[in-house]
Order: structure tokens, then sequence, then C-alpha cells
């Protein structure tokens, strides 16, 4: 685990060097107070110490004392100022990692484990930063220290006798360690798999509520919550056997010590000043045997933490990019699909199979076709969300796997089909893609998107915050701000996912008149269930089962009186009711 951190103890080791110094000092000074006690007793039991020789040495011992207390001070602000500065790296690079990453790579992932990892596992990791290493050097030299001052002090075979439970100590230690690893890991699994149900029930409440689901989502997360703690009581009852089984075995060491050590007494091997130096020894090596225990303990959360961040942190983002970052010229850009077949990660059936269209510079394309027909799966191919055959779909005549990432989304606006909104104001929502946009441009993408009512409306105007996730406003308001979203952007592709489907039919026909006048000699797609949103598009492409059924013209398809025609008859009798019902 320490090996894994290497890159990181290397760019910070003016601190962790300093913090490592005044560590093993302390350590040091700590060995001279038994070693004044000890002194003390033997001249006390032949009779020299005198009143002014005590005062000296219990002033020695106070200003060690005092000493001691400012170099731990400072060493505790090197080690754990370190690892703070770790736990911010690992949470940068996480969350800068996450952002980089393709929708493929969050269909297999569970938010609520994505979260987890962001909390508890980069603080078990920084743990292992700061109290492993104060653990591992402190246990390390105090154990050192005090066995040199035993053996070269008092009594090498007095010594060698106590010592003799220590290799069990550290058979144990190794076997409790590799336990914790594995259940710790298990814990730490369990833990994201609550966080994902807890993440879903709040973002569903509404759902849950309208189905009368509370108690039967309630008895469900009892039941995560039940394995996560059945999982962490299983982790706990490893802790709870290192502690013990380290006092167990010091326990031994004593009674071995104050045994042999009496015997060697009587024996005038050992004076009494040096039986209680080594027992005050012995007393210091308790600490370190506990540190070696919590070591093991902390190192192995560490390792079970650092395999399922680097598991997410080693996995390559499928969408990578070219180099190319500029195109033809502004506004005038083209779309070209080629003989697509496109299947989602995991899947076997196609999305897409054998497409072939082509939207010309300033076009405006509708794409139509039953649920499920691919028609969403095509705008998100044409932003590079997934990996598609090379040169299968062509933007400004190069393929999208040429371009750069950003260059290429750039040249689009998008408004999905789920309208998402941040938990910020109107306005901020509005100019999310384009923060130095003028209040003109906003002004009139809230225009072009029929909002300017709407915004007469809400208490603070632009400046009101929207909730989470839009929480706060209809359903139709949300997916305007979308599309007013994109058009504050004036991109040079604008493509519309079911954008309209929450707006009555003459709020839609508003805002088609105004894309109709502000876009025009712009390139506009877009996907509709309404046959009314697509009728003045030069071209109209028919999508069924992930293939092109009919394209053409609006009379040409009506001509064809196929599934469009269909469905462009029953659309407008269905209109026509509801203008007579509104009439009468």
């Amino acid at each position: 685990m320490f090996r894994r951190l290497w890159w990181f103890i290397r760019a910070h080791k003016k601190k962790y060097i300093i913090g490592i110094l005044l560590l093993v000092i302390c350590d040091v000074l700590v060995l001279l107070p038994p070693w004044l006690v000890g002194e003390l007793i033997n001249r006390m039991r032949v009779g020299t110490l005198q009143g002014q020789g005590l005062v000296w040495n219990v002033a020695l011992i106070v200003a060690l004392a005092f000493l001691l207390y400012g170099m731990r001070f400072a060493w505790r602000y090197y080690l754990f100022g370190a690892s703070l500065i770790l736990e911010k790296t690992l949470r940068n690079r996480l969350f800068g990692h996450l952002t980089q990453m393709s929708p493929a790579f969050y269909d297999r992932r569970r938010t609520g484990d994505l979260m987890a990892l962001a909390t508890n596992d980069i603080v078990a990791i920084e743990m292992t930063s700061s109290i492993g290493i104060l653990m591992l050097v402190d246990s390390l030299t105090m154990t050192l220290v005090a066995l040199s001052a035993m053996v070269v002090l008092i009594s090498w075979k007095l010594t060698l006798a106590a010592l003799l439970p220590l290799p069990l100590l550290a058979w144990a230690t190794s076997y409790y360690g590799k336990l914790l690893h594995d259940r710790f890991f298990d814990a730490q699994t369990a833990f994201g798999r609550l966080n994902d149900h807890v993440q879903e029930s709040i973002s569903g409440i509404r759902v849950l509520r309208a189905f009368v689901q509370e108690q039967p989502d309630v008895i469900s997360f009892t039941k995560t919550a039940d394995d996560v703690m059945e999982k962490n009581i299983r982790v706990a009852k490893i802790d709870a056997l290192f502690e013990p089984t380290i006092l167990f075995l010091i326990g031994v060491s004593f009674l071995i010590g104050i045994g042999y050590g009496t015997t060697l007494v009587f024996n005038s091997e050992l004076t009494l000043g040096e039986l209680v130096s080594f027992n005050l020894y012995l007393g210091l090596l308790i600490w370190p045997m506990l540190a070696l225990g919590w070591l093991m303990n902390i190192v192995q959360r560490g390792s079970a933490s650092w395999e399922r961040l680097s598991d997410v942190l080693e996995e390559e983002p499928e969408i990578t990019g070219g180099t190319e970052s500029k195109g033809q010229e502004k506004t005038r850009a083209s779309l070209e699909v080629t003989n697509l077949t496109f299947r989602y990660p995991g899947q076997e059936s196609a999305a897409l199979c054998d497409i072939s269209l082509m939207v010309r510079p300033g076009q405006t394309v509708g794409i139509v076709g039953r649920t499920g027909s691919g028609k969403s799966t095509l705008m998100k191919l044409w932003l590079h969300f997934y990996t598609v055959p090379e040169c299968s779909i062509c933007v400004e005549g190069i393929p999208i796997e040429q371009w750069n990432t950003a260059a290429l989304r750039s040249r689009f606006g998008y408004v999905p089909q789920d309208h998402f909104l941040f938990s910020r104001t109107v306005k901020e929502n509005i100019v999310f893609g384009d923060e130095g946009a003028s209040d003109e441009a906003v002004e009139r993408a809230l225009g072009n998107a029929a909002l300017e009512v709407d915004m007469t409306h809400l208490p603070g105007g632009l400046a009101t915050t929207v909730g989470e996730r839009g929480i706060t406003l209809s359903g139709g308001q949300k997916q305007r701000i979308s599309i007013a979203r994109a058009l504050v952007m004036e991109p040079e592709v604008l493509l519309l996912d079911d954008s309209l489907s929450a707006v009555d039919a003459r709020t839609e026909e508003t805002i088609l008149s105004h894309l109709r006048r502000e876009r025009r000699g712009k390139t506009t797609v877009i996907v509709a269930h309404r046959m009314s949103a697509v009728m003045h598009a030069d071209r109209i492409y028919v999508m069924d089962a992930g293939r092109i059924a009919e394209q053409g013209t609006h009379l040409e398809l009506i001509a064809q009186d196929g599934w469009y025609a269909e469905q462009f008859r029953r659309q407008q009798a269905q209109a026509t009711l509801e203008d007579e019902g509104e009439d009468a």
C-alpha cells in the first residue's frame, strides 16, 4: 500500500521528511525519562541522592515533557497536513476522471458506488497516508530504540526472554489483516449499494408517493441497511480481535520480564533500578505493538479502498477523440451518416441497422418514428457519446473519431429528452453553455423558447432558483429552459430530441415559428412524435426498429400513404376534436 502511495510521498517529501524526523527524535527522547527514573531509584537505594540532584532530575524530566509536546504538535502538522493534500488530490483526480467518461461507463457503474468512492474510500486511503505512516515509523522506531536500550543498558538475556511471544503476535496480526481486507472490501461495496438506493429513492420520491410505494421502499432500504450493518459488524469483529490479542501477548511478555528479572536480581546479575527501568522500557513497547495492530487495520482498509478506486481510475475513456478542431464555415455544418449499424455495449441486438442519411448545411431535418425506433440513439451518436464504426458518421465532412471531442460538441446545441436542470437560478441554467452570453442574447433565447410570460410569474424572474433538477418548475417550463440553454449558444447544429413533448400545440407552433425565423440558414434536426413539429422540414426520415422506413418531404410522405401519413391524419383528427371541444 505504501508503495502504491510512493508517487505522492515523493512529491511531498519535504513534509514527510520533517514529520518523520521529528517523530524519530521524539521516540528517542522518550527513552530518557525511564533511564532517569532508574538512576534515581539506584541512587536512593544506595543513599547517594541529594536534594539538589533530585530537583535537577525532576526539572530535566519536565523540560523533556514540554519539548516533546512541541515536537509532537509539529510532526502531526506536517504528516497530517500532507495527507489532507492527498485527499484533495484524489478527489480532484476522481472527479476529473468521471467527467471524461462516456455514457457507457455510467451504464455500468452505480451512482451510489461512485459517491462512496469519493467519500469513504478516499478517507480510508488518506488515513493510510497519515496515521498509517505515523504508526509504521513510530512502531518501528520505538521498538528498535526501546529494544536497543533494553539489550545495551539492561540485559540481553532478559530482553530475549521477554520477546518470546512476539512471533505469535506477528502471525496473528498478519492473519487478522488478510481477513480485514476482504471484509472491508465487501463492506464498502455494500455501502455503495446503500448510497445508490438512497439517491434513487430521493430522486424518485414523487413516483414512490404516486404509486403508494413508500412502505415497500422503506422495507427494501431496511434490508440494504441491514446488509451494510452485517458486513460492518464482520469488520468490527476483526477490529475487536487486534487489541485484546496484542495486550494479552504483551501481558505475557511482562510476566516473563518480571518473573525472570526477579530471578536475575536475586542472583545479583541485575540491580533493582535496572529491573524497574527494564519494565518501563517494556511498557514503552505497548504502544508500538498496539500501533502495529492498528497499522495492519488501517493499511488493509486503505488497500481495499485503493483497489476499488483504482478500478475506476484505470478504466480508460472509450471516447478519446482526435485532433481535428476546425471545421468549415461557421453555421454551415453538414451531418452525414453512412451504413451505420450500432449496438449498445453489452447488448446483442442492434439499436440502429444500416442507417444512411444526409443533413446538408442549413437544412432543417425531421426524424420521427415509433418509441424505441432509435431516434434518440442517433442524436447521441452525432455527439460521439458512444464509439461508432470508423467513417460511419461525419460532421462537416470529417469522421467524428478524428474530431477533438470538445470541438465537436461545441458545434452542437443539444436539447435532450430529460431536460435536466441544475440547482441554480434560471439564468445560470440558460447561460450554462456560454457564461459570457449578453443579457440581450438571454432575452432573445427566452423569447424564442416562449418563456417571457413564464418569467413574470416566477418570484425572482431570471434570478429564481429552480431547486434540485428543476423541481419547482413544470415539465413544459423545464423543457423550454433547456431549449433556451441551447439557443443562447447560437450553435452551428441544433439537435432537438423530442423537446416539445411537454408543451401544448399552440406553444409548440410558437416555438417552431421562432426557430424557423432565427435558424434560417442554420442546420437543425428535430426529433418529434407530433408530425406538426416536422412538417415544415426540408427532409423527414421515418425510423422503425432501428432502420429508416420512409423518407422525403412532408408532401412526399403523405403521398406514400405509409406510417407517417397515417399518424399525420390521426393527429390532425385529434387536434380538430380538441379545437371543437374548446369552442364548445
